[in-house]
C-alpha cells in the first residue's frame, strides 16, 4: 500500500522555478506542488493539497526498514540563484543533490523541465525516486510507457495532449502508485535525472544535460544578480528576495502573486485562494521595489505588457499572465485541502471587482521606474490621461479595495487615498514633459487636492485617526502606507495618531499586525466571510516603515529584525504569520511579503544615512531618484 504524505508545514518548503513554471520542494526532497507548463496551468503534483494519491516527486537517500527518511543535514540556495542544494548523510556515504529549472535561454523562452543532480560526496549512498505524476490537479492517471531512443531507454508519461518524459535510472513501472528507481552514488560519482514536458506528437526532446544546464543556469542568475545596485545593510536578504521576486515572474509576461492556491489564511478555514495570476496591483508594487535595486528590464516589461493588454477605460484587476480575461473561480471538490483546509479554489472572483486603489499602484510604479533611468513611452502617458478621465468620474463611487472584500463596497479610506496617488504621479510625469498642455495639468491638481481634502474630512474619526471607510470606526493596517506614499508627512499628528493607534488595536505583542479587525460571527467581518485569519506580513513590514517615518527608528528597526526572523531557513515567507503557533500561512511564496520585506531593509538604509538632526516637510517618495539607489554602509 503507498504511504500517505503528511501535511509539512508551509515554511519548510523551498521554491524552484524559472519563469515558466515554479515548485514547491519539502525538506525531505518531495515535489509536492508543480503546476505546468505554466504557473497557471493544472498541477502534475497536488500532493500539498492532498495526500500522496495526488501526486508527488521524491529524490531522496532510500527510507530504512521503517519506512522513515534520513534526515538531510543542510538545505540552501546556491548563490543568488533558484537552485536548490541538500545535502544527506547516511551511515555508509553523504551525497548532495541539486535540484533546479533550467534558465531560459537568450530568447527568453524556458524550457519546461525539471531536474536533479545527485553527486556523491563520500562512501556510498542508496538514493530512491519515487514519482508519481497526476495531472488535472491530482484526478488524472497517465499511461507509462518505455522508448527506446538512440540506444537509451526512455519512460515516458501521456495524459490527453500532454507528454512528460522521465530520464535517468530506469524506473520501475506498476499498474498502480508510484514509479520507483533505486540507485547508488559512491564518492566522485553523478546520476542526473530530469523530467521535460512537451506536447504530443513533437519529437522526442533530448535528454537532460546536467552539468551543463545547472552552470547555464547558475551563469544566467548570478549575472542578473551582479546588476543589483543595492550596497546597503542586509544586502544578501535583499538579493535573496529580489531573486525569488524574479522567479515570479513569467516568460509570458505576467508576475504571479504567489505560485500555489488555496494555502490557508486560517487552517481548517475558508479563505483559501488562487494567486497563480497576475494582480496589476502585486505586479506594480513589485517593479517599484525591483527598479529601486536598479532592475529595469523588468519594468519595461511591465510596461509593454500593460499597454498591450490592460484597457484603461476599463481595467481589470488581475489577469491571466499572458494577459487573459475573465478568470473563473471555480472548487476542486476532490482535494481535500491543506490540513483540511476547503474549498481548494482555482481561478479567483476577485477579477469583477472594482478596486479603486489599482491605477494609483500602477502610476507610482510607472513614475518609480522612469525615476530610475527608464525612458519615457508616449504611450503609457496616453494610458494614464485616457484613465484620468476614468478615475475622475469613479472616485467617488465605494469599491471593494485593498483586501478585495466579499463583503458589501464602501468608500474605503486606503483607496481614496491611492486615487491622490494616481493623480499626483500623473502630474508628476506631465510636469516634466514640454508639451503638457497647462490647462489640463491645472485640472489634474485641482482633482488631486479635492481628493486630498475629501480625505482628510471624511477618513478621519474623533480621535484624529484614519479608519478603514469613511463614517466607520474600525482601523485598517494599509493605512499605514499614508507617509510613505507622501499623502502626509510622518510628523503630522493624523499619521502618529493612525500609527499608534494601528499598534495598540492590531499589533500582537511580537509586532505582527493584522489587516483589519474579524470577528468570531459568520458574516461580521467587513469582508463578508467567517472567523479570523493570521497576521497578515506585509503590514508588519508597513508599520516599522511608519515607525521610521514617524522617527522612532529604534523601534523599527527592531521591529524589522524580528520579521526577518520569520523567514523560512531559504529565506521565503507566506503571505500571513500566525504567532501563536509560529506557523506561515497562506500561499507560499507571497510577492507581497517579499517585497514588502526589500521596501523595509531600503527604508532602513536611508535612515541610516540620514544624520539624526534631519528632519523632513514630507517623505521622499519611494522610488523618486534619478539613478537606481545605491547605498553604501556596512553589510548585515
Amino acid at each position: 500500500m503507498p504511504r500517505s504524505l503528511s501535511a509539512p508545514p508551509i515554511e519548510d518548503h523551498a521554491l524552484i522555478g524559472n519563469g515558466r513554471s515554479a515548485a514547491l520542494v519539502t525538506r525531505d526532497g518531495t515535489i509536492n506542488w508543480l503546476c505546468w507548463p505554466r504557473f497557471d496551468s493544472d498541477a502534475v503534483f497536488s500532493a500539498l493539497l492532498g495526500t500522496e494519491q495526488h501526486g508527488f516527486w521524491r529524490v531522496a537517500p532510500a527510507r530504512d526498514d521503517d519506512g522513515a527518511p534520513t534526515p538531510g543535514i543542510r538545505r540552501r540556495y546556491v548563490g543568488n540563484s533558484p537552485v536548490l542544494e541538500q545535502e544527506w548523510s547516511t551511515p555508509l556515504g553523504s551525497a548532495r543533490v541539486r535540484l533546479f529549472m533550467p534558465a531560459a535561454d537568450a530568447t527568453g523562452f524556458a524550457p519546461a523541465r525539471v531536474v536533479w543532480i545527485v553527486e556523491g560526496l563520500t562512501g556510498e549512498t542508496a538514493f530512491a525516486s519515487e514519482f508519481h505524476l497526476r495531472p488535472g490537479y491530482g484526478s488524472l492517471s497517465p499511461v507509462f510507457h518505455r522508448v527506446e531512443h538512440n540506444g537509451q531507454a526512455r519512460l515516458v508519461a501521456t495524459s490527453g495532449y500532454d507528454c512528460y518524459w522521465l530520464d535517468g535510472p530506469l524506473h520501475t513501472v506498476g499498474h498502480q502508485g508510484p514509479v520507483q528507481a533505486d540507485f547508488t552514488v559512491a564518492a566522485g560519482q553523478t546520476v542526473v535525472l530530469s523530467l521535460s514536458w512537451q506536447p504530443a506528437g513533437l519529437p522526442l526532446p533530448a535528454p537532460a544535460d546536467g552539468p551543463a544546464e545547472l552552470a547555464d543556469t547558475l551563469r544566467v542568475w548570478e549575472s542578473w544578480a551582479s546588476t543589483c545596485t543595492y550596497r546597503g545593510r542586509k544586502r544578501s536578504v535583499v538579493l535573496r528576495s529580489v531573486v525569488t521576486l524574479k522567479t515570479m515572474c513569467s516568460m509570458f509576461g505576467g508576475m504571479v502573486a504567489a505560485p500555489t492556491t488555496s494555502l490557508p489564511e486560517a487552517l481548517g478555514g475558508e479563505r483559501n485562494w488562487d494567486y497563480r495570476l497576475a494582480w496589476l496591483r502585486d505586479w506594480s508594487l513589485a517593479i517599484k521595489t525591483l527598479v529601486r535595486c536598479g532592475f529595469l528590464d523588468e519594468a519595461r516589461v511591465f510596461r509593454g505588457w500593460l499597454l498591450s493588454f490592460v484597457d484603461p477605460l476599463d481595467p481589470g484587476v488581475l489577469y491571466g499572465i499572458g494577459g487573459e480575461m475573465g478568470t473563473e473561480e471555480y472548487v476542486l471538490d476532490h482535494l481535500p485541502g491543506y490540513e483540511g483546509s476547503r474549498p481548494v479554489r482555482v481561478g479567483n472572483g476577485a477579477a469583477g471587482q472594482l478596486q479603486l486603489d489599482v491605477p494609483g499602484e500602477v502610476a507610482d510604479a510607472l513614475l518609480a521606474a522612469e525615476d530610475a533611468g527608464l525612458a519615457p513611452d508616449p504611450d503609457a502617458d496616453r494610458w494614464l490621461l485616457i484613465q484620468a478621465d476614468v478615475l475622475e468620474q469613479r472616485w467617488r463611487e465605494p469599491d471593494e479595495g485593498i483586501w478585495e472584500v466579499r463583503g458589501p463596497r464602501r468608500h474605503f479610506t486606503h483607496s481614496k487615498v491611492l486615487v491622490w496617488v494616481f493623480f499626483d504621479r500623473l502630474v508628476t510625469l506631465l510636469e516634466r514633459r514640454n508639451q503638457a498642455n497647462p490647462a489640463r495639468l491645472e485640472h489634474l491638481r485641482a482633482v488631486r487636492d479635492e481628493i486630498h481634502a475629501d480625505v482628510c474630512e471624511r477618513g478621519l474619526d474623533q480621535r484624529g485617526v484614519f479608519t478603514q471607510y469613511y463614517g466607520g470606526e474600525d482601523l485598517d493596517a494599509a493605512l499605514l502606507l499614508i507617509p510613505a506614499l507622501g499623502f502626509l508627512p510622518g510628523d503630522d499628528k493624523r499619521v502618529i495618531a493612525t500609527v499608534e493607534a494601528v499598534q495598540r488595536e492590531l499589533a500582537t505583542p511580537d509586532g505582527l499586525v493584522h489587516r483589519y479587525p474579524t470577528q468570531d460571527v459568520g458574516g461580521a467581518n467587513v469582508d463578508g466571510l467567517a472567523g479570523h485569519e493570521g497576521a497578515f506580513v506585509p503590514c508588519a513590514f508597513w508599520l516599522a516603515d511608519a515607525l521610521h517615518a514617524i522617527r522612532d527608528g529604534e523601534a523599527a528597526s527592531e521591529l524589522l529584525d524580528r520579521l526577518l526572523a520569520l523567514r523560512n531557513d531559504v529565506g521565503l515567507l507566506a503571505e500571513e504569520y500566525d504567532p501563536v503557533s509560529g506557523r506561515q500561512l497562506g500561499n507560499f511564496p507571497q510577492v507581497f511579503s517579499m517585497l514588502a520585506l526589500v521596501d523595509s531593509c531600503i527604508a532602513q538604509q536611508h535612515q541610516a544615512v540620514e544624520l539624526p538632526t534631519q528632519r523632513r516637510a514630507a517623505p521622499v517618495r519611494p522610488g523618486a531618484v534619478t539613478a537606481p539607489a545605491v547605498l553604501t554602509a556596512v553589510e548585515a
